[in-house]
C-alpha cells in the first residue's frame, strides 16, 4: 500500500527567494571560462544547429525537438528544449517551441483540455498517442515560469498566462474521461500518467522538488501550500526509492518508493532513472532543505559507479548493483548494456553535491569534459536523450542552469 508522507521535515521555503546556482565545478576544475563557454555553444549547437541536430525550425514562427531514434515528437523533447531556451537566453527558440507545441500537442477542448498529447509523428502529422505524460506538463509549466520571469509576458506570448492555463487545467480535472491531475492530490506526489492506473504510480525521475518550489513562488494560484508539500513529499520520496547502498532507483515505483513492474518494463535501474542524481544536485544547489541525506545520497550513488569502472560502469542495473537479467532497449538498436553518455553526464552533476564531501568527486567532472556527442562502437547514437542530459550537465556543472528572477529582467 502507497504511503501518505508527512511534510514536517523540511522548513517551508521563504517568500521571494532570490537564491540561484551560481557555482561552476568546470572553473573549480581549472578549465578557464572561454573554454567552459565554448564548450557549452558547441553542445548547444549540435543539437539545434548542426548536421545532427534534433531540433527542427517549421515555417516562419515554430519548431520542435524530435526523439530520432523513435521517430517521434514528445512533450518530453519539446518541454527539454524549452528549458535549453530559456536558461541560454534563446527566446526565438523557445517562443518556436512553444507555438508548436500549443498548436499540434495540447488539447484544446475535451476532457484533456489544456493537457498535451505525449508522442507525435512528424511525418504523417498526427497524433500518436493522445494521452499525456505528467512530466511534459511539468516541464512545461515550469519553463513557462521562467520565461516569464526573464523576459516578461508584453513580448508575443503571455508565458504566465500559458503556465496559469496548464496549472488551472490540472485542477479542473475531477477523472471525466479517465483524466486526472497530473499530480496525485491524495499522496501528493507526480503520476505516472494524469488517468486510469498510470494515476495511482510514479517514475523517480518526474520527481524534481525545485520545481515546485518554482511553482510556489511565481506561479501564484492560490495553491502554494500544496506546491510546498510536494517538494518536501518528492525529497521523502527519493529517500525510500532510491537503494540505500547503491543509490540506484527503479524507472516506475509506487508512491512507497517500491518498484512497480509494468507489462512492458521489468523493474531496475534504466534510462528514465539516469535523471534522478540530476534533479537531486538541482534541488541540492537551488534550495538545499535536505543537504545531508542529499550528500549521503551522492556519496553512495558516485561510489556505486566508481566500483563499477568510472570508464567502463553499465547503464541499466539491478538496484542492488547486479547486472539485469533482461535490458530494455533503445529504440530500433540491439538491447545491450553500453557506458552510456546520458548516464555519465548525470552522474557527473552529483559531484555539484558530493564535492563538499568527496574532492576525488571532481573525477566525475573532468570525465563530462572529456566526453564528446558521437556515435558509439557499435554504432549506436543517440542525440536526443544523451545529447540533451549532455547538454543540461554542462549547463549545471558551468551554472548556467539557474533560478531566473523576475529581477533579471
Amino acid at each position: 500500500m502507497a504511503l501518505i508522507l508527512c511534510f514536517s521535515l523540511f522548513p517551508a521555503s521563504s517568500i521571494g527567494q532570490k537564491q540561484k546556482n551560481t557555482r561552476n565545478l568546470f572553473l573549480e576544475a581549472g578549465y578557464s571560462q572561454e573554454e567552459i563557454d565554448k564548450k557549452v555553444e558547441k553542445a548547444y549547437y549540435d543539437l539545434f544547429e548542426g548536421p545532427d541536430r534534433i531540433y527542427f525550425e517549421v515555417g516562419d514562427s515554430m519548431g520542435y525537438v524530435s526523439d530520432i531514434k523513435n521517430h517521434d515528437v514528445r512533450t518530453e523533447g519539446v518541454s527539454y528544449g524549452m528549458m535549453v531556451a530559456v536558461q541560454l537566453d534563446k527566446k526565438e527558440v523557445f517562443d518556436r517551441i512553444w507555438r508548436w507545441s500549443k498548436k499540434y500537442l495540447q488539447h484544446q477542448e475535451g476532457p484533456g483540455k489544456g493537457y498535451f498529447a505525449w508522442s507525435f509523428d512528424p511525418q504523417k502529422m498526427k497524433i500518436n498517442s493522445p494521452g499525456s505524460a505528467s512530466d511534459g506538463e511539468f516541464y512545461f509549466v515550469t519553463t513557462l515560469l521562467l520565461a516569464s520571469n526573464r523576459w516578461g509576458n508584453n513580448t508575443g506570448i503571455d508565458y504566465y498566462a500559458e503556465a496559469r492555463n496548464i496549472l488551472d487545467a490540472m485542477w479542473e480535472k475531477e477523472g471525466n474521461g479517465y483524466v486526472q491531475p497530473f499530480i496525485n492530490l491524495e499522496h501528493k506526489q507526480i503520476s505516472f500518467v494524469p488517468g486510469g492506473d498510470g494515476y495511482n504510480w510514479t517514475d523517480p525521475s518526474y520527481h524534481v522538488p525545485a520545481f515546485y518550489e518554482i511553482w510556489a513562488e511565481y506561479a501564484n494560484d492560490g495553491h502554494e501550500q500544496f506546491y510546498r508539500d510536494c517538494a518536501d513529499t518528492s525529497r521523502v520520496f527519493l529517500h525510500r526509492a532510491c537503494h540505500p547502498v547503491t543509490g540506484l532507483n527503479s524507472d516506475y515505483t509506487e508512491f512507497s518508493g517500491e518498484p512497480h513492474p509494468t507489462r512492458w518494463m521489468k523493474p531496475g535501474f534504466r534510462y528514465d532513472s539516469w535523471r534522478v542524481p540530476m534533479n537531486i544536485a538541482m534541488d541540492y544547489i537551488w534550495y538545499g532543505k535536505d543537504k545531508e541525506w542529499q550528500e549521503d545520497y551522492a556519496e553512495r550513488f558516485q561510489s556505486f559507479l566508481r566500483s563499477e569502472g568510472i570508464d567502463s560502469f553499465k547503464d541499466q542495473y539491478n538496484l542492488d548493483g547486479s547486472k539485469p537479467e533482461w535490458i530494455l532497449p533503445a529504440g530500433d538498436y540491439e538491447p545491450k548494456l553500453r557506458h552510456s553518455l546520458g548516464l555519465i553526464s548525470t552522474a557527473a552533476t552529483a559531484s555539484l553535491i558530493n564535492i563538499n564531501n568527496n574532492k576525488n568527486s571532481m573525477d566525475f567532472v573532468h570525465k563530462i569534459w572529456n566526453e564528446k556527442l558521437e556515435p558509439y562502437e557499435d554504432g549506436y547514437f543517440d542525440p536526443y536523450y544523451d545529447g540533451l542530459l549532455y547538454l543540461f550537465s554542462l549547463m549545471h556543472l558551468s551554472g548556467k542552469y539557474q533560478i531566473i528572477t523576475p529581477t533579471q529582467n
